[in-house]
Order: structure tokens, then sequence, then C-alpha cells
């Protein structure tokens, strides 16, 4: 009998598990590691039914890249059974070398390494486990692999990736902005000389799916509460680690997580990652709440803004913050209460966000003709996503402590 398992998926209904090596990578401790990651880390502070993990996305993006594979292989592309499964087992590892909160923690809890190079070092780890049966995997998660297209639906600006955080984000977070026709992408998708493209009739979709990632993008990802909640997580973290280099005994968490912020690890993370992927949002949210506790009135403040929502207040602009208006900003805390210059930088802070409908210097988004003429998507007839809207928008906030 043929091996099937089936999970019931809240956003796509039944996803099929038809191969017992994807299974074995599921059941995987590592894997089952992404059930205690959110997918949207302090989104939920703001939608508060962002409350998916990891796990729901790489299964969702694993349910499209099965249908993104069957449509392909319809019209004719040679995808061989072990390029299929090993495509499937790239989408489901690529974001397994995530740790808890990222993106908001990534640079702050684990220096110098970006996840997708921990994704890398995992999936090589598992495929010793799996005696190389993750081999081409890694290949196209790596872009070594020859057929280019497989790495391009994992990894692009039309991958199977963004289709699923894009549906499965706007389903959980209400925002209906997001909804895309992902199965007529799916459908429209085609290779031709060796690189994934869309038919000309999914020009439309396409338009769609970039439009509603920039909605996204400043209604929910960089919605300003959901900036202010992470940029305090990481300013929680940072002034952890400042107590501990002044030698307070009482911040350091005897923990994984501990290990980690306060570089204690024998070796770097890439030495130690089982021990990397015991971390999850849990370690985090623990040590937030013992924090807050803290006879650091600075630490414990932000501890429990973050844990209660008392939230700082952020403002967003086009132009950048005025020196003078940080200044006043300073001065109106110092008013309040004693606090030293150097701890006023964890009570005002500033920063910019940034975000691009279309980047056609990244992977672009090949129209195929029915006359075999090719067009990047910015470059069609009467294009709404044109050049000019390719440019990147980015804004400024200040973020600052207020008292009710």
């Amino acid at each position: 009998m043929q091996f099937r398992k089936i999970i019931n998926d809240p956003v796509y209904g039944f996803i099929t598990i038809d191969d017992e090596l994807i299974y074995k990578i599921i059941s995987h401790p590592w894997y089952q590691r992404l059930r205690r990651i959110k997918q949207m880390a302090l989104s939920h502070l703001v939608y508060p039914g962002a409350v998916h993990t990891r796990l729901h996305h790489s299964l969702g993006a694993y349910h499209l890249m099965r249908q993104a594979i069957y449509e392909l292989k319809g019209k004719g592309i040679d995808i061989t059974p072990e390029e299929e499964q090993a495509a499937k087992i790239t989408i489901l590892l690529h974001d397994v070398g995530h740790g808890p909160f990222s993106h908001a923690l990534e640079s702050v809890l684990i220096e110098d390494v970006h996840h997708e190079e921990l994704s890398i070092l995992i999936m090589k780890k598992m495929n010793e486990e799996f005696g190389g049966g993750l081999s081409m995997a890694i290949e196209i998660f790596t872009d070594k692999y020859p057929k280019k297209f497989l790495h391009q639906l994992v990894s692009g600006q039309l991958d199977v990736d963004r289709m699923d955080y894009l549906t499965r984000d706007s389903f959980f977070t209400g925002v209906s902005e997001g909804v895309i026709s992902y199965s007529r992408i799916l459908k429209m998708l085609t290779v031709y000389k060796g690189e994934l493209m869309v038919e000309e009739k999914g020009i439309y979709s396409i338009e769609e799916f970039l439009i509603s990632r920039r909605l996204m993008y400043w209604q929910v990802y960089l919605h300003k509460t959901v900036l202010c909640s992470e940029m305090m997580l990481v300013k929680i973290f940072q002034r952890a680690r400042e107590l501990a280099a002044s030698g307070d005994p009482d911040v350091k968490p005897d923990s994984v997580l501990g290990a980690l912020l306060f570089n204690e690890l024998q070796g770097s993370v890439r030495d130690n990652l089982a021990l990397f992927c015991q971390l999850d949002d849990t370690d985090v949210t623990a040590a937030v709440k013992i924090w807050g506790r803290h006879k650091d009135p600075i630490l414990s403040l932000l501890c429990n803004a973050v844990l209660n929502r008392t939230l700082f207040k952020l403002k967003l602009q086009a132009e950048p913050i005025d020196p003078v208006e940080i200044s006043k900003r300073k001065r109106a805390i110092k008013d309040l209460f004693p606090v030293s210059d150097n701890d006023l930088d964890y009570l005002v802070f500033t920063g910019e966000a940034e975000n691009s409908l279309y980047d056609p210097k990244e992977e672009r988004i090949n129209i195929v003709f029915r006359d075999g003429t090719v067009k990047d998507i910015s470059l069609v007839d009467n294009a709404l996503i044109h050049q000019n809207l390719s440019l990147a928008v980015k804004k400024f906030y200040i973020c600052y402590y207020k008292p009710e």
C-alpha cells in the first residue's frame, strides 16, 4: 500500500504527505520546534488571531509546491520523481533555521549568522542522519542545482514561500488586502529556457500579488505598533546584555537562551546546532516574564510594557526624525524621573522601515507571451507595476516612552 498521511490545514483544507522520507523529516524534533515559533512574532498584539506558527507556514508552502510541480509536469516540464521530492523537502525546511521572534531578534540573539545560513547547516546535519537523502534539496536551496526553476519556486519574487505567507497571514490577521489568487498564479506558471516564468494570461494575477504584498507590509508587517513592540523586544535583550556585562548576576537565565545571549557557548552557534534547535518562543517569553521583576527599572519597565501591551508611542513619517524632537522627548522623560543619558536611549530611539513593491534588480518576474517574447512584469504594455513603482518606500520613526 502506498504511504499516505493527511493534515487538516485551516487555509487549504487537507494537505497530503505521500512520501515516507518527507514524513520522517516532518517528525524530526528540529522540524517540530517550528510549532513553538510564531510566524508573525509580536503581530498578535495588533491582530489577535496572528498566532500561527512557522510549522503552519512551512506545511502550507509545501502544499503549494506540490501544486506547482503538478501544474508544471502537466505542461510537459521534465521533473523527475527525485527532483520533485527534493523540491518538496527544500520548501519544508526553508525556514528551519529561524530562531524565536525572528526577524525581530535575529541580529540580536545570534549575531553575524543569518537564519538562511542556519537552515543550510541544519539541512546538512539532517542529511547525515537520513543517509544523504537531502543532498539534492540542499543543492536546490543553495541554487547549485542545474534546473534553476526549482530554486526559483523556493526563493524568488514569485516563490511559493511568499504565496503562502501572504495567504496565511491574511487569513489569520483578517486583513483582506493580502488575499491573492494563488491557485490561478500556480496554473499560469511555466518554464521557458530553463527559467520560471508566467504565461501572458497571468499578468493581472501577478500584479494583484505584488500590490497585496505591498499593502500587507505597511498594514501588517510594518504596522507602527508591531514595529514598536518588536523594537522594544530588541531593547530588552540589549539591556540584559548590558547588565550582564556590568556584573549583574540576576539577569542571566540558566538556559540555552542565556548561553546564546551572553556568549557562553563552547564554540560558535554553528558548532552547537542541537542546542540552538532547543530554542523557541517559550524561552524568550519566560525570560521576559522573569526580567519583569528585575530590580533594574529600565529592564523591568520594558518587559512589563511588552507583556501587558502598555507599549511606547511610535510616530512614522516620510522625513528623518528631527534631532530637536529627539531631545525634546528625552527632556520630557528626564523631568518625570531621574535617568542617565545612556539609559535614555532605551526610552527614546529612532529607526527606519523600508519596503519596495517590486525590485527588478532582484530575481525578476518574467512574462512569456504567446509569440515567445519575454518581458519583465514592469515592462509589459500598460503595466500597473512599472519602473517608478519599483522604488523602495522608506519611512522613519521615533519610538518613546510616554506614561499614561
